[in-house]
């Protein structure tokens, strides 16, 4: 199964609690998690409102259904039609965002079809995905759903649930080039840190602590992070242990491409563009992001495993022109 079912969780646990023979099998689908759906993490945690008070006695897990296509053979004929629906209706968005070069979006675009439209009626997937690619940011996208669509999406709760759930995963949209480290997925790995809410912790580089269910990075951690993360075998390696950085030159000779590092001396943080730097802080104790012009930024670097577009080489050329004729 897809990230789109992970994208449905909400749905999907509302439907099967709403069923007190369909319970048990919610357990079944929860012990499945730690193996194959990864995107599913945060299940228990999201349905807790929808649990209430119920009285709920936790069954043995089946070790024999531990991947997807057991779950799902295992489910009766009812929820495997609805889960193939919600796989079906996330596939359309998913394809209508990459046509509005909104793919990155593509989770929260499906998270928020999942939760709050079941009542909508006549549902366009490209038309939806024109809110996103439209809307300066989140808050007002929320504006433009509910107004569109009659809909009264509380915009602090959408925060939380869309945090938590970019938490558990890593958004596999995010990368422009899967087969190459490069500077623009560096920003784009900066940029989904932050809006993740990855906290602060020496010595981590964006894995997730299974105890405190969340994912940490210190200050090199953050690029160290996307340097040693493969997408397509959703793992960490360990082939950089150590952030080697150049300093390129002040930030009056920095060309505007996102995914150059900044630094001040001591810390390192990594341009997104429109003059914006994310890096994980441990004065505030997570990934933040704020303008190049209220920080101490003095340089911008180039990290070794990085390769940069040919402006970022240019730019470096000049400085070192510069540098020789004032010698």
């Amino acid at each position: 199964m897809s990230a789109t079912v992970a994208a449905a969780l909400k749905k999907i646990a509302i439907y099967i609690l709403g069923d007190e023979k369909k319970r048990g099998k919610l357990f079944v689908l929860i012990g499945s998690i730690a193996v194959g759906f990864i995107g599913l993490m945060c299940l228990p945690v999201a349905v807790l409102s929808s649990m209430g008070s119920m009285e709920i006695e936790q069954p043995e897990i089946n070790a024999e259904m531990f991947s997807d296509s057991a779950l799902f053979e295992s489910l009766d004929s009812e929820q495997q039609a609805k889960i193939t629906e919600i796989q079906n209706s996330g596939q359309e968005i998913e394809d209508a965002m990459s046509g509005a070069g909104v793919r990155s979006q593509t989770i929260k675009a499906q998270l928020i079809y999942m939760s709050y439209f079941e009542d909508v009626q006549n549902f366009n997937a490209e038309s939806y995905a024109d809110l996103f690619a439209n809307a300066p940011n989140d808050s007002d996208l929320i504006a433009a759903i509910n107004s569109t669509y009659g809909l009264e999406i509380d915009y602090d709760e959408f925060v939380r649930t869309y945090t938590f759930v970019m938490n558990s995963t890593l958004n596999s949209y995010m990368f422009n080039d899967a087969g190459s480290k490069n500077c623009l997925d560096l920003a784009a790995w900066a940029e989904n840190a932050f809006i993740s809410g990855w906290a602060y912790k020496s010595g981590a580089a964006g894995e997730r602590d299974e105890i405190d269910r969340i994912r940490y990075a210190d200050n090199a951690g953050l690029v160290l992070g996307y340097l040693n993360y493969d997408p397509t075998d959703k793992m960490f390696g360990c082939d950089y242990d150590t952030l080697v950085y150049t300093e390129q030159g002040s930030l009056d000779t920095m060309p505007e491409t996102a995914g150059i590092g900044l630094f001040d001396g001591s810390k390192h943080g990594v341009y997104v563009g429109n003059g914006e730097v994310v890096y994980s802080s441990e004065s505030v104790g997570y990934v933040t992001k704020e303008p190049v012009s209220n920080g101490s930024w003095t340089s911008w670097c180039t990290y070794e495993g990085i390769e940069y577009p040919q402006e970022v080489e240019d730019a470096i050329q000049s400085v070192n022109e510069d540098s020789s004729s004032e010698n």
